[in-house]
């Protein structure tokens, strides 16, 4: 017997998991769960109009209605996969570019005021440029999204390869590493979190000009269906469309977090 409990790695206790993930968990909700008691409240209690707010019973109503029909679940899919798929070319141009444009100073020099430039310049306001030129098609929605979300991939991976600790490229060098494997090992590693916190910057801006360009010439998406429904004055579905939104944007901030810390696990928790 004593062998066998001295083998046995001890478990953890049920304790421990109230005591430290579970109070986390609730202090996290606390402000969620008072915003929606607010929101349930409000139009209830007539201090504001349930025409235009409908109260979030409402809209959860309409939310489930419309993934029980169905609809729900095209618009979804139609935002989702122009969204995923602009920001996966934004970031499969945007890092490659950055690290190119970090490592080689001379080059960032020259091409930082055009970057400055192209970042300053909002996406909304060339809208109607994307429109003219590739029309009103999926061609033009995924443009719109490729365009915003590079900016900042570029710009950050920049300032994370031009911020890496020159005390670690001069021990590097000291070493005797090629310049190849001192980018490989060095450079990169250390740059990886400025990298990701342009691609999580990235993430907001593909939902949000997304919509902007679903308002115009689509025929399914979330953009869209906010948008019809403020038409047809169908204010629960509208919130609903909104609502869908909020946790779509959350979700894609989380799954980039989660590839940032598997990436970045060298690190440790400290």
């Amino acid at each position: 017997m004593t062998t066998l409990s001295a083998r046995t790695p001890p478990a953890r206790p049920l304790s421990a998991y109230l005591t430290n993930v579970l109070p986390r968990f609730v202090r996290g909700s606390v402000a969620i769960v008072a915003f929606l008691a607010l929101w349930e409240v409000l139009p209830r209690a007539g201090w504001v109009d349930a025409t235009f707010l409908p109260p979030f019973s409402s809209v959860v109503h309409a939310l489930v209605g419309m993934a029980v029909s169905g609809e729900l679940t095209a618009h979804l899919f139609a935002s989702a996969g122009r969204a995923l798929t602009g920001f996966a070319i934004a970031i499969a141009i945007g890092v490659p570019v950055g690290l190119f444009i970090g490592w080689y100073r001379s080059l960032g020099d020259i091409l930082n005021p055009l970057l400055e430039l192209f970042r300053n310049t909002a996406p909304l306001a060339l809208l109607p440029v994307f429109v003219l030129v590739l029309g009103m098609g999926e061609t033009s929605k995924i443009s719109m999204v490729v365009y915003s979300c590079l900016w900042p991939v570029v710009l950050n991976t920049v300032s994370g390869v031009r911020n890496v600790d020159p005390l670690l490229i001069r021990s590097a060098r000291s070493m005797g590493l090629s310049p190849l494997k001192l980018f490989r090992k060095v450079v990169l590693p250390a740059a990886v979190p400025t990298v990701f916190t342009g691609i999580r910057v990235a993430g907001a801006y593909s939902i949000l000009v997304l919509i902007a360009a679903e308002m115009v010439g689509a025929k399914a998406g979330l953009g869209y269906l906010v948008n019809y429904s403020q038409f047809t004055f169908e204010i629960p579905k509208m919130y609903a469309g909104i609502v869908t939104l909020s946790l779509l944007g959350l979700v894609f901030n989380h799954a980039v977090v989660l590839v940032e810390r598997r990436l970045t696990a060298w690190k440790g928790e400290g």
